[in-house]
């Protein structure tokens, strides 16, 4: 039987630091550029071209993330080699950060796969997931999958972070009742 640890909805996110190509460091779950909130998508690495499709499209809502006090950051466990490759297929201006180890991996919960080939990869590597951190550091929201063809919808996605960081609509965590 295979056993994971899933972080809870309304639980602080683990503390993890990354580098981006221009060797800035970034903690997971602090946002940055005025911010008050954090959209952290895991995705599997440059080998993955749904994750490519996925992290171009979220791009497009960069703007109207920020417009809700949302700020974006995207993690592999890529290295820094790998991630210079992967860019050449991204049209990103949000940061994009890599080295996440499976210690990392495992205490945010993700599904890890090894590589069926050296051609696909050369190491361990999660499988999607995604976390939307509040400004306490408790996660908001996740999503979690164990293989690229299942991932929020972006409208859908945007539409629900929408509603939720409306005053009005006092919309707590979901999923946080204690078992």
């Amino acid at each position: 039987m295979i056993h994971t640890n899933k972080l809870a909805a309304g639980g602080l996110f683990p503390e993890i630091v990354l580098t981006d190509l221009r060797d800035r460091h970034y903690t997971l779950g602090k946002p940055g550029g005025g911010a008050s909130w954090q959209l952290v998508v895991v995705y599997r690495g440059r080998h993955c071209p749904l994750c490519t499709k996925y992290l171009n499209q979220l791009e497009g809502y960069k703007e109207q993330l920020a417009e809700i006090g949302i700020d974006i950051v995207a993690v592999s466990g890529d290295s820094e080699t790998q991630l210079q490759e992967h860019m050449n297929r991204l049209t990103v201006s949000y940061p994009l950060l890599y080295g996440l180890t499976e210690g990392q991996m495992k205490d945010l919960g993700l599904y890890i796969s090894v590589p069926r080939s050296d051609q696909e990869t050369d190491h361990n590597f999660s499988e999607p997931g995604l976390f939307v951190v509040n400004e306490q550091g408790a996660v908001q929201v996740v999503d979690i999958s164990n293989n690229p063809f299942v991932r929020p919808e972006l409208e859908a996605l945007m539409n629900g972070l929408s509603w939720i960081r409306n005053p009005k609509n006092n919309y707590p965590i979901r999923g946080a009742a204690p078992y």
